[in-house]
């Protein structure tokens, strides 16, 4: 299950606690890693590199994974990241979206407040809806099933809890 959505909403946090909750492992967010290594300066091809070691990392992850997984960021956070910074998407970030294909999307919210840390851009509410716009544009064009998750981090879990028990759990 992939976590999506703009920054500053709770993605890690919940994702750490649904893994808790299922007693399982989840994918984070490469990019942060990256960028404070290499600095929160970065080019369009700094970006492809960054959905290479995205994918990898989620790749090695998954071994460890029990009934369900749950993975920060996926290609389309990668294709919405390029075109918002460039106007433009590499061309192997939206064949891994074409090839890839997961159970579930929960879409965070932006009801949270925007926490300011050294990576993150966008703390401009109209901007971050206009972002949280074109994710659920994204996954209601996806053909995966997908939910929004809004409200505290508690009541997020507990919304997210109930949707996968209630849409995964009946397989």
């Amino acid at each position: 299950m992939v976590i999506i959505g703009p920054e500053s909403t709770g993605k890690s946090t919940l994702c750490a606690h649904l893994a808790e909750h299922y007693n399982t492992v989840w994918c984070p967010e490469f990019a942060r890693e990256y960028l404070l290594q290499h600095g929160k300066e970065y080019t369009y091809e700094d970006l492809l590199s960054i959905a290479m070691s995205q994918l990898e990392l989620e790749d090695s992850v998954i071994a460890a994974a029990k009934k369900y997984y749950f993975i920060d960021t996926d290609m389309y956070v990668m294709k919405v990241w390029c075109e918002v910074a460039f106007q433009q998407c590499h061309k192997w970030i939206l064949n891994q979206i074409s090839q890839r294909k997961y159970d579930l999307y929960l879409l965070c919210d932006v009801d949270l407040p925007w926490v300011k840390d050294e990576l993150r851009e966008y703390p401009d509410l109209t901007f971050r809806k206009k972002l949280f716009k074109m994710y659920k544009d994204i996954v209601i064009n996806s053909g995966i099933k997908w939910a929004i998750v809004s409200g505290t981090d508690i009541e997020r879990l507990q919304t997210a809890v109930r949707l996968i028990d209630t849409i995964l759990g009946r397989r």
